[in-house]
């Protein structure tokens, strides 16, 4: 499993002009799933995201995770957007290829459980629409954007 995550001051996805996630603030997080994926990348990666200290403290130092956040009454929220394009191997040539990028029906489920487990968290956790086209607007704040892999 994949993920860019990146700091936000605001995030907003809509599908056919019509916004179905929306955050005021925390990380906006593109998530790409693997063939070879399964529940429990998704649950590392629940857990690796929600507790990632890239938020400032009260010294200015990334100190801060967005739990940390939530806990101190402040808005912290996750936009997950699904984005197989993640897994293009561009090596070879100049077209993508998306040979390793699980299959759509596993895709979900594992996108779903990915949300689940932010919410599980205490999290709010907002979303596009799978496997549509969708247009996502944002502030990065900082500008602070992490790549992770699961460790599958």
């Amino acid at each position: 499993m994949k993920a860019v995550v990146q700091r936000v001051k605001n995030a907003e996805v809509s599908v056919e002009e019509k916004v179905t996630g929306r955050i005021n603030s925390g990380l906006l997080v593109y998530i790409g799933v693997a063939q070879n994926d399964i529940e429990k990348d998704a649950e590392w990666m629940a857990e690796k995201i929600a507790n990632l200290r890239i938020f400032s403290d009260s010294q200015g130092k990334m100190n801060l995770s967005l739990l940390d956040l939530h806990t101190q009454g402040k808005e912290a929220a996750v936009l997950a957007i699904s984005q197989f394009t993640l897994l293009g191997e561009c090596v070879k040539g100049r077209r993508p290829f998306f040979g390793d990028a699980a299959e759509p029906e596993k895709a979900d489920k594992l996108y779903q459980h990915f949300m689940n487990k932010i919410r599980e968290q205490g999290l709010p956790c907002e979303a596009g629409i799978f496997q549509a086209h969708m247009d996502v607007s944002y502030t990065n704040n900082g500008p602070v954007t992490i790549l992770l892999d699961s460790p599958n």
